[in-house]
């Protein structure tokens, strides 16, 4: 629940600020030369792209969230068998052994997003975000039956 109260709180600073953003782009469009139409047109554009940004991130821990709570649903979470350090953090040797584990029922079942959604949460306590991410994706597409790219 915290994690959402962060999320929606840092959506709305985020909003706020492309709203001052863009408003400081009008203004100077409207100011009317040539420079600061330029400005202006260009400081439009960063808003705009942060909201694109913003709205593919929601999207995306949406559906994420959702395959979370169907996997749930189905008793199919992997339980979390990793081993912490006294401040907390995943031991990296038992996150690698539960990655390999993961990754070898992935290899097992490369059409099952239940095996890619738990990759994902394996790529993650290991601390590679960028293939988290990745592999979230093809566990989202092939949940919604959409082509997967490799």
């Amino acid at each position: 629940m915290r994690a959402k109260i962060t999320y929606f709180v840092t959506a709305v600073v985020l909003v706020f600020y492309f709203v001052l953003a863009g408003s400081r782009g009008v203004w100077l469009i409207e100011t009317g030369t040539l420079l600061t139409v330029t400005f202006g047109v260009a400081v439009l554009i960063l808003p705009l792209i942060g909201l694109w940004f913003l709205w593919k991130n929601t999207q995306f821990v949406s559906r994420a969230n959702r395959l979370a709570a169907e996997l749930d649903a189905e008793g199919g979470l992997a339980v979390d068998e990793l081993i912490r350090t006294p401040g907390g953090r995943i031991d990296r040797d038992s996150a690698d052994a539960v990655f390999a584990e993961r990754r070898a029922e992935t290899e097992d079942s490369p059409d099952d997003w239940r095996c890619w959604f738990r990759l994902a949460v394996a790529y993650r306590d290991a601390r590679d975000t960028p293939r988290a991410r990745k592999a979230m994706q093809r566990a989202i597409a092939l949940h919604d039956g959409r082509p997967v790219h490799v």
